[in-house]
């Protein structure tokens, strides 16, 4: 069964109307980075990767991205990638698609996100480690 990519979708897409309580606490240690290029496929495949570094916590903690051309109110969630919180910088490298032509070849604007589901009764609550925004370019594959 394939939950680590529904769960890494939803919680993206968590990360996306949350981005706003920001990272109120974070370690200044912990850091999120996007490389300044990604690569679009002509079905609407994008490929995004950068970097992380973030200490442990109490549940599971997630990189999420999304992408904007134009009109930064039209975000798309690009997948979602499990994070390991060791102290040490890591790669993340998440691929999602978007609806044929919705983006294309050009400049484009990243959000990524660092975000940990804690424990908390019923209903994990997100904590932000990192969240960082770039402008890059897309490169058609």
């Amino acid at each position: 069964m394939r939950v680590r990519p529904a769960i890494a979708a939803v919680l993206g897409a968590a990360a996306l109307l949350c981005a706003a309580v920001g990272t109120a606490g974070a370690d200044p240690a912990e850091s999120i980075t996007v490389d300044s290029t990604g690569v679009i496929a002509p079905d609407g495949t994008v490929v995004l990767s950068g970097t992380y570094r973030c200490a442990a916590g109490t549940g599971p903690v997630l990189v999420s991205a999304s992408v904007s051309q134009g009109d930064p109110l039209h975000k798309y969630p690009i997948g979602g990638s499990e994070a390991r919180c060791d102290g040490a910088e890591h790669r993340w490298e998440n691929t999602g698609k978007v609806f044929p032509e919705a983006l294309g070849a050009g400049p484009a604007h990243v959000e990524a996100t660092l975000m940990e589901l804690r424990p908390s009764g019923i209903v994990p609550l997100p904590a932000f480690h990192a969240v960082t925004e770039q402008d890059i370019a897309l490169g058609q594959e």
